[in-house]
């Protein structure tokens, strides 16, 4: 069953019915946040402020040195760099130039590198300092004259070097540098964002011209880079700004905590903020302690995020002592969030906490609970602004399926990405526009959606279809439980067989007939785990998300070397 716009009603007041994006390139939004706001903070950085005037003529001058390095359009740029300031600046200066941002995880493995690089052939590498070496063992051959380096302290005011007791170099300290030499033959990010000449913005066309390519998470399978496009990025940052209706220009923190290399980080952090023309505090780690310091100094009012960090904030035995009071919109996303961890969070800080979902081939952002209005707990939702969705059966996506029935959801909007990189064959995008996420999915009558699993990890064991988020959603609720994961392993019998992966919590005594007692108290006996591996910690992508493909790649080789 297929409905036209049922969610249309429960809007929040003032979203249009139609809805038309700007048709730039993703630098439009720097360029019209700096006319309007050139001395609001951009960037706020271990104490070091960025103006938008700066952070524009920052993004003009690295812009020209990179195409002094022979980038451009449509050359790909690698950035291997966490949350700094010059992640930021490099982003925009390689769209400056039409070229493609290739983001990578600045703590990915040199094979890991090795084979994102090989595919998309970059021809300049940014990279932060401390993942040089990764960078040299990954593409040995490189030129080191196409190797940009960064380093953390460049963006720290003196005062912070200071406190951190860090020695300042003789060759460096007549220009404040905190940090050692680049090394011989690479180049110096600093010295591109001090002598290159200021670079236009190249002609693009936002509909079909990369802007970047974003590797898939890679938590069920290799990850893939898919081709997001100017626009598809730009109407990413407008729906996601329509769904923040008491959001003012100007005046809007956000605290940037999630990556800038993922998808998610990347719109919801920076992308929305420059729109909103707002103040990005920028986090380089997940760090409770940085996390609490930022909210007490900088007053956020926007907080992106996962279920892990706002549980490990509710934990914290030093939250009493800090105000979050500044908090007004938090958005979680990457897994489902547990109802009571987002009604205790709500309850603390007075901010509304609500789940959202997306893919990295929507940019990522395609549902979210409104934060003014109806809201359904348990749900992603309702399709953003310009955003279709529908469920469709598992085995036909032509058929539609009724209200209730699960099924795989499909999406179709201005945010749906241009396919993979090097794969014209699998971009799961019809003749109309149709994406086929991969994930099972339920609507309701009011047009709410609910995820209830990955469609690669269904089990099936007996026959019978057993969801691991169902399951890890119940073992996340047992007392003592810090993360748990949950996937299906070949069974001679039963075709597949459950296995618990739990993480306890710090002097917890769980027992694994502790962990089976409780699934069997609230599960039918077909999804009770048939064994349950305690671990001290799980393996995770970027953003907290469990890689149940690790997991299950270990049982693999445990089976064969028995």
């Amino acid at each position: 069953m297929t409905t036209e716009r049922p969610w249309l009603a429960s809007y929040p007041d003032g979203v249009p019915a139609d809805y038309s994006f700007p048709q730039v390139p993703f630098t439009r939004l720097l360029d019209d946040a700096a006319a309007a706001f050139p001395v609001r903070p951009a960037l706020r950085y271990e104490g070091r402020v960025v103006t938008y005037r700066e952070l524009l003529a920052t993004v003009d001058r690295v812009a020209g040195s990179l195409r002094e390095l022979g980038v451009e359009r449509g050359d790909r740029v690698a950035v291997v760099l966490p949350n700094c300031p010059q992640h930021v600046i490099a982003l925009f200066a390689v769209a400056r130039l039409g070229a493609i941002t290739v983001h990578c995880n600045p703590q990915g493995t040199a094979s890991e590198l090795a084979a994102q690089l090989l595919d998309t052939q970059p021809k300049v590498v940014i990279v932060l300092d401390r993942a040089l070496d990764t960078i040299h063992a990954a593409e040995p051959e490189r030129d080191a004259a196409s190797v940009v380096v960064c380093s953390l302290p460049d963006y720290y005011p003196r005062t912070a070097a200071l406190r951190l007791r860090m020695p300042l170099p003789k060759a460096r300290a007549r220009r404040n540098r905190l940090t050692a030499e680049v090394p011989r033959g690479h180049r110096d990010f600093v010295s591109l964002s001090r002598r290159g000449q200021p670079a236009r913005q190249v002609e693009v066309d936002p509909a079909t011209d990369v802007a970047l390519l974003q590797f898939t998470g890679g938590t069920t399978g290799t990850p893939k880079p898919a081709m997001l496009s100017h626009a598809n990025l730009v109407a990413n940052a407008y729906q996601t700004r329509l769904w923040l209706p008491d959001a003012t220009t100007g005046r809007e923190t956000t605290l940037g905590v999630l990556p800038l290399f993922h998808v998610f980080g990347l719109t919801l952090c920076l992308l929305t903020t420059v729109l909103l023309a707002g103040e990005l505090v920028l986090l380089p780690r997940f760090d409770l302690d940085l996390v609490f310091a930022a909210i007490d100094r900088d007053r956020p009012t926007l907080f992106p995020g996962v279920p892990p960090i706002y549980r490990a904030i509710l934990d914290s035995p030093t939250l009493r002592r800090h105000d979050l009071k500044s908090l007004h919109a938090c958005i979680s996303g990457a897994m489902k969030l547990p109802v009571a961890v987002q009604e205790r969070f709500e309850r603390v800080t007075g901010a509304a906490l609500v789940e959202g979902y997306g893919t990295t081939e929507t940019s990522p952002a395609t549902h979210a609970n409104p934060l003014n209005g109806k809201r359904k707990r348990g749900t992603v939702g309702l399709p953003l602004p310009g955003t279709d969705a529908r469920i469709v059966a598992l085995d036909d996506p032509a058929r539609l399926l009724d209200i209730g029935e699960a099924g795989e959801l499909a999406v179709r909007g201005p945010q749906v990405f241009r396919g993979y990189w090097n794969c014209p064959d699998e971009t799961s995008v019809d003749a109309d526009g149709w994406l086929l996420t991969g994930d099972i999915a339920t609507m309701d009558a009011d047009g709410y959606f609910t995820i209830v699993d990955r469609k690669k990890d269904l089990i099936i064991a007996g026959g019978f279809n057993i969801y691991p988020a169902e399951l890890e959603s119940v073992l996340s609720d047992l007392d003592g439980v810090a993360d748990c994961c949950v996937v299906g392993l070949p069974d001679r019998y039963r075709g597949e067989t459950v296995k618990a992966f739990v993480v306890r919590r710090d002097g917890a005594a769980l027992t694994e007939q502790d962990v089976l007692d409780h699934c069997a108290h609230h599960l039918s006996a077909y999804k009770v785990p048939k064994s349950v591996e305690f671990r001290s910690a799980l393996p995770h992508n970027a953003v907290g998300k469990a890689l149940r493909r690790a997991l299950v790649a270990e049982e693999m080789e445990r089976r064969e070397s028995s």
